[in-house]
């Protein structure tokens, strides 16, 4: 979806009809294991790698996906390992791919998916939930 990122569900003023197509859905795999992270990776891939295994999102990840990442923090750690300095272009192609994976806040706003902690309002009760709701609509008036 072109343009800026969208903002969440509940910043939004206005909700429109969703554009476009319905979902199809078909069945996914049975059960889906992550390859193992391979031991010569680059710190920094494997700390990629491994925190998507705890992502939200990779519940819906298929075996293809986790191919990708793979695919993904290899080239990573390749570029991170090299003795020249890192190069923008793969940077930009690593970027890509681990947007395509959804990673990122911005990637899953794009696509109207956001990810709620399970935790994130289980204190709060519903007084103080409307109050907070108001004053961000106090906020959100005043600012524009």
């Amino acid at each position: 979806m072109p343009g800026p990122v969208p903002k969440r569900s509940d910043q939004r003023r206005r909700r429109n009809k969703p554009q476009g197509p319905t979902t199809l859905k078909v069945a996914g795999a049975e059960t889906v294991k992550p390859p193992a992270e391979d031991r010569s990776w680059h710190i920094s891939a494997k700390r990629w790698y491994r925190s998507l295994k705890h992502s939200g999102q990779s519940v819906f990840f298929e075996p293809s996906d986790w191919a990708a990442a793979h695919l993904c923090a290899t080239i990573l750690s390749d570029e991170m390992q090299r003795p020249e300095p890192v190069r923008a272009a793969i940077i930009a192609q690593i970027n890509s791919m681990m947007d395509s994976l959804l990673t990122t806040e911005g990637a899953r706003r794009r696509l109207r998916i956001e990810l709620q902690r399970a935790d994130a309002t289980k204190n709060i009760d519903d007084n103080t939930q409307a109050a907070i709701l108001l004053m961000e609509k106090y906020k959100n008036d005043l600012t524009g």
